[in-house]
């Protein structure tokens, strides 16, 4: 399936193909238009991370925790890294303390001259290093909790 979104990707548009190529379409082809498209118009691909779509921003919601609610993701360690990248990407009221480490991470890629498809590439792995680390943070807060709510691990994992 063809996932569509602006170019120049930073932090959620780095996020959210990770989240997707992981956890929703393993096959995913990434496409990357100018910040000026028609994104009304836009056929035969999912639009994310774009203005006025489904699987955009949302009141303190970036597109990651937008598609993680459409697709039922519920990885305690996922909602976690989401709360980080929320932080990355925006200005939330209650901000996770790693978002700024984040931002400043997606900031460097954006300096090395890149396409957006070799940021990707290269920084998939910052993410998988990140989701781990959410991992295990998750079960050192809640050993032996199976079923945690999104509210306590954002409000408690920091």
């Amino acid at each position: 399936m063809k996932w569509i979104t602006r170019e120049k990707i930073k932090v959620d548009r780095v996020a959210c193909p990770w989240l997707i190529r992981h956890f929703v379409d393993s096959q995913a082809e990434f496409i990357f238009l100018p910040h000026d498209t028609d994104w009304s118009k836009i056929e035969g691909g999912t639009v994310f991370d774009v203005p006025n779509c489904d699987l955009g921003h949302n009141g303190e919601d970036v597109s990651f925790n937008s598609i993680l609610k459409k697709y039922l993701l519920s990885d305690p360690a996922l909602i976690l890294l989401g709360e980080i990248v929320r932080a990355a990407d925006s200005h939330p009221s209650n901000p996770h303390p790693a978002g700024e480490g984040l931002r400043w991470i997606a900031h460097g890629f954006a300096e090395l001259s890149l396409s957006d498809h070799k940021i990707l590439e290269r920084e998939f792995v910052v993410y998988d290093a990140l989701y781990e680390e959410c991992k295990r943070q998750v079960r050192k807060t809640f050993p032996r909790t199976k079923e945690i709510s999104m509210f306590e691990i954002a409000s408690t994992v920091r």
